[in-house]
């Protein structure tokens, strides 16, 4: 199916006025309109608790998300997006008139008409808002789009699932992981399966350790409340960085598709052992308590660093450090994998790591350190760096921002990059152990690496930071 060939489509936007929607999902809609990727008919139904003062103001809302989320906007496709936007109260006890604003939007669609509901609702409110849609009908024919964290634990997780269960079928539910939509993450993919030199040498064999850090140099930037109930493990670790480490550590999938590509991710957490206390590090940066909304006492951490291993027999043995947090030094989203040394050395020994390591950002890179002959008369073996930038190997490529990617594989049916109800049940049983036992938080000064224990983490150090 291309994108001109999508059936028409009803998007109905929880929480439509709040941060998420203005800085990416609009921005996304729009940069998908004015690529021509958009369903040929559609109408976009934004919903929340509280009504703008009118449709126009709202509109509004929209357009001004858009200007400020996107370079160079095209007045002619911003105002035919605004136009088939419209906003519709509702709330976990009463979806009546949303569901008949949906049915309405439907008339004016044509037929074969699809509907995706985006849940971007505080975790407290999911449960309710899900069952509200069953009662109304608004899941029928509806892709449903759920937002993390998904469960605050365990038991939590297990609720939010069955409460899904009860209205949709399991292959109608994207939960959304925006990393996953990155296209940094899905090179991994390519420069894993596509490159047999790489491939033969991703195993314990040749690979010493694996990092995936990804610190943050911004601090709550007003979220204090959200924070407060969530705490770093859950909201990084146990959904981002886990799912970086599963696209890094699956076995090749049988192909490329969404069901191999999940079981592929799926085995490997079943072979991820639980989190061990002893080798996790939890942190919060001095100032925390400070913040608005957060608790003069609270205890909740802000960085996590831990060790994880995988009982498996491509990587038993080798041990992966995950690290993030907020307030330090930069804002990074670097994988490492750090390789053994030669068995027999033939030249004296080099003061560096052997690495390759990936750049997750907007304009990724990969990096391999390498050990090479200085030119000269003599042989002297010192570090060098081979680099792959590819928005330089692709100049003419045209990139989609992760929302933007994401909104547009749920339109065309493809779960390949969204997170499977199997992986989330395993994923909490992984983290369980330090919810329920909590290693020892430690202050962290902001703008540096975290807490000093962290640092000595991993063998040779971090990659980023010593």
């Amino acid at each position: 199916m291309t994108d001109a060939d999508l059936p028409p489509h009803v998007l109905v936007l929880f929480g439509a006025r709040g941060d998420l929607a203005k800085r990416k999902l609009y921005p996304g809609l729009y940069k998908l309109a004015a690529a021509g990727r958009l369903p040929a008919a559609y109408a976009v139904i934004g919903s929340g608790r509280s009504a703008p003062e009118s449709q126009e103001e709202f509109q509004d809302l929209v357009r001004d998300a858009v200007r400020d989320g996107v370079d160079d906007v095209d007045d002619g496709v911003l105002e035919e997006l605004v136009g088939r936007v419209s906003f519709q109260t509702s709330s976990a006890d009463d979806g009546s008139d949303l569901a008949e604003a949906v049915r309405d939007a439907e008339s004016g669609l044509g037929d074969d008409v699809r509907r995706l509901v985006y849940l971007s609702v505080p975790p407290s409110a999911m449960q309710g808002m899900i069952a509200m849609l069953g009662r109304e009908g608004i899941v029928e024919r509806a892709r449903l789009v759920v937002e993390k964290p998904f469960g605050l634990d365990l038991e939590s997780s297990r609720e939010l699932d069955r409460t899904l269960q009860d209205v949709v079928e399991e292959d109608a539910v994207f939960r959304i992981d925006h990393f996953l939509g990155k296209e940094a993450v899905q090179d991994i993919m390519a420069l894993r399966f596509a490159n047999r030199l790489l491939e033969a040498a991703w195993c314990a064999r040749d690979v010493a350790s694996v990092q995936i850090d990804v610190p943050e140099d911004l601090g709550l930037e007003g979220r204090g409340g959200f924070y407060e109930g969530t705490g770093c493990l859950r909201d990084m670790i146990s959904t981002h960085l886990c799912q970086l480490l599963g696209f890094v550590a699956m076995d090749r999938p049988h192909d490329f598709s969404a069901d191999a590509l999940r079981d592929a991710k799926a085995a490997v957490f079943a072979a991820l052992e639980p989190f061990d206390k002893e080798r996790t590090v939890f942190g919060q940066y001095a100032g925390y308590r400070d913040e608005d909304d957060v608790d003069d006492d609270s205890q909740v951490e802000t960085f996590v660093a831990l060790e994880a291993r995988i009982d498996n027999d491509r990587w038993r043995g080798v041990p992966f450090y995950l690290r993030t947090g907020k307030a330090l030094a930069e804002g990074r989203r670097t994988i490492t994998l750090r390789f053994r040394e030669p068995d027999e050395p033939l030249f004296d020994q080099v003061a560096c790591p052997h690495e390759i390591a990936l750049e997750l950002t907007d304009e990724p890179q990969v990096k391999v350190d390498v050990r090479a002959k200085r030119p000269g008369a003599k042989m002297v073996v010192q570090a060098a760096t081979m680099r792959l930038d590819l928005e330089k190997e692709f100049p003419d490529a045209e990139p989609l921002e992760a929302y933007e990617r994401l909104l547009l594989d749920v339109m065309r049916g493809d779960q390949m990059l969204f997170t499977r109800s199997d992986e989330v049940d395993r994923l909490w049983q992984v983290c369980q152990p330090l919810l329920d036992d909590p290693p020892a938080l430690q202050t962290y000064d902001q703008g540096s690496w975290g807490p000093d224990a962290a640092s000595d983490l991993p063998d040779g150090g971090w990659r980023l930071g010593g």
